[in-house]
């Protein structure tokens, strides 16, 4: 489903992601894991669309700070010069890390808003969609998104990028900063998405939560692929499984 091949990012002179190559087939729960500043979201804001948008602007104002190489396939098509709108358009959503909501809003208001490229006629059954995977949203659906807990928000993060109806969800560290309770629900939240059909490619820097739930994953430092599994040869690897299973 989707191909990353040679993926080269540079900001100026520091090299982001190095020579990256990874696939996530149809269907799968694929993890990049790597260490603080290893390149994960990098990764997935170039696959989202969201550093070729940063890059043109920099060129708007006459700067040429990122440089960006190699290709990106989504079902063969290469997608690696398309807007993140038209990437929305053919399916790819990326949930973004530290748990993004429009605090001023409602929780309803920021699903409904998650919405915007859907027909109107998919709203309800959008929501209803949401507030099944997270029931704890119901109660909450009239509140302002400020005022919400880390783990709340990153549900209502999730629920919206699943209101445009994601071929392919990416899922950028989204265990960031929850309690351990929370980190069960999103990663049971996780497990539902992808029994509903959906493929998931998520980072995350401390593994072990997700390793459950994914089919393979890759580790990656400094930009660059270490070693690539399943998740039970991932977890036989010493090192990896010292480094970032934290067992």
């Amino acid at each position: 489903m989707l191909e990353v091949r040679d993926l080269m990012v540079f900001y100026e002179n520091a090299l982001a992601v190095n020579d990256l190559s990874l696939e996530v087939r149809q269907g799968e729960v694929v993890g990049v894991f790597g260490s603080n500043s290893a390149g994960k979201t990098t990764l997935l804001n170039t696959v989202a669309g969201l550093t070729l948008h940063l890059q043109q602007r920099e060129r708007r104002k006459g700067g040429m700070r990122i440089t960006l190489g190699g290709a990106i396939r989504l079902d063969g098509e290469e997608i690696g010069g398309l807007s993140p709108r038209a990437r929305v358009e053919r399916g790819v959503v990326l949930c973004r890390e530290r748990h993004p909501v429009f605090r001023d809003n409602t929780v309803e208001e920021n699903l409904t808003l998650g919405a915007y490229l859907r027909p109107s006629g998919e709203l309800k059954r959008g929501l209803e969609s949401v507030y099944e995977l997270f029931p704890p949203l119901v109660a909450l659906r009239k509140r302002k998104a400020g005022m919400l807990s880390g783990g709340e928000k990153e549900m209502v993060a999730i629920g919206t990028a699943l209101m445009a109806r994601p071929r392919l969800l990416l899922m950028d560290e989204p265990l960031l900063g929850l309690s351990p309770l929370m980190q069960a629900e999103v990663v049971r939240g996780a497990r539902a998405i992808a029994r509903r059909g959906v493929t998931i490619l998520i980072s995350e820097q401390y593994a072990r939560p997700i390793l459950p739930i994914i089919d393979r994953g890759y580790v990656i430092e400094n930009g660059a692929l270490v070693v690539s599994g399943t998740g039970a040869e991932l977890l036989d690897n010493p090192e990896v499984k010292s480094a970032y299973f934290g067992v």
